[in-house]
């Protein structure tokens, strides 16, 4: 019989398919949660128990929230594919398409090799209640110190109001057209960093795409701008995570859960789905800081009542 029920695993997928976009960390609340709740969901999911079924079920919720972004960036997707094969057919990269897709690829590759090497050590030592407590803690520190040391102060001065001249004709152009135009004009040392700053997110309670916006914002970009990086980046980076471990699900790891599994996957492409549509609009004017505040007041509230209680 499984341990793990529906309930669980929807509760779970909408809970991941939100702050894995969320800049909360969705390891850190899938290991602070059940923990807090107590009962069968703390002896259900706990990620570090031996022969637990958890993990499995995770891996399947991040490929539904990276098929999810997938789904809401399908435009994006299409245009910078197309940029890489144009720019291998013609050995260019002369356009945004082109710039974008090789940005994309060359900020990959630290977390990747990383995700390759660290991601079992960092999971089994580190996916406990605890550290997860104290890694939120520090997430919403560093989120704090983005806003607050980048522009100096209060406001979406520097790097979320910086002028931009506008081209003949860009008011016919997309948004994101534009954004694409001005995400393009990182350095290819840029790109390096901000996609490095990822592995920083193997550590549970430090999340993905806030220490990318945050280091983006660092290196001069507008809050929406790093966001749409942010979540670019993580669509492969997520979705390639996840299916280097799906064939577990498909052989006897996944005998009993593989229903469950199912319904906690719509509900994080849901949840996914719903979740970038809402931050891809709120970093056009609001900044990190509400979430640092989060971040930093949930994690020492669950290190103060995991330590006490």
């Amino acid at each position: 019989m499984s341990v793990l029920t529906y309930p669980e695993a929807i509760g779970v997928g909408l809970l991941q398919g939100v702050t894995e976009l969320f800049p909360v960390s969705s390891l850190g609340h899938s290991i602070l949660v059940p923990a807090l709740l107590g009962g069968h969901w703390k002896a259900d999911l706990n990620v570090s128990a031996a022969d637990s079924p958890y993990l499995n079920v995770l891996i399947g919720l991040h490929l539904a929230t990276a098929l999810a972004l997938v789904v809401y960036f399908w435009r994006d997707w299409v245009r910078v594919i197309s940029g890489l094969f144009s720019s291998i057919r013609h050995r260019r990269i002369e356009t945004v398409e082109e710039k974008l897709a090789w940005l994309l690829i060359v900020a990959t590759i630290p977390v990747g090799i990383a995700g390759l090497a660290l991601d079992k050590v960092f999971r089994e030592s580190l996916g406990k209640p605890i550290p997860a407590a104290i890694f939120l803690t520090l997430n919403g520190v560093v989120l704090y110190v983005a806003e607050r040391l980048r522009r100096g102060g209060t406001g979406r001065r520097r790097a979320g109001n910086d002028p931009v001249v506008p081209l003949a004709g860009d008011e016919e152009v997309h948004p994101d057209v534009l954004s694409d135009r001005r995400i393009t004009k990182l350095r290819w040392g840029q790109a390096l960093v901000i996609g490095a700053a990822q592995i920083l997110a193997l550590l549970p309670g430090i999340s993905r795409s806030g220490v990318t916006i945050s280091t983006g914002i660092f290196k001069g970009m507008r809050h929406e701008d790093s966001a749409r990086f942010a979540f670019l980046l993580a669509t492969p980076v997520i979705g390639a995570a996840a299916l280097l471990k799906v064939p577990s699900l498909m052989g006897h790891e996944g005998d009993g859960i593989r229903g469950q599994v199912l319904a906690g996957a719509v509900a994080a492409f849901v949840a996914g789905y719903i979740a970038v549509r809402f931050l891809t609009k709120y970093f056009e004017t609001r900044t990190l800081t509400p979430f640092a505040i989060y971040c930093f007041v949930g994690g020492l509230g669950s290190l103060a009542y995991l330590t006490l209680a």
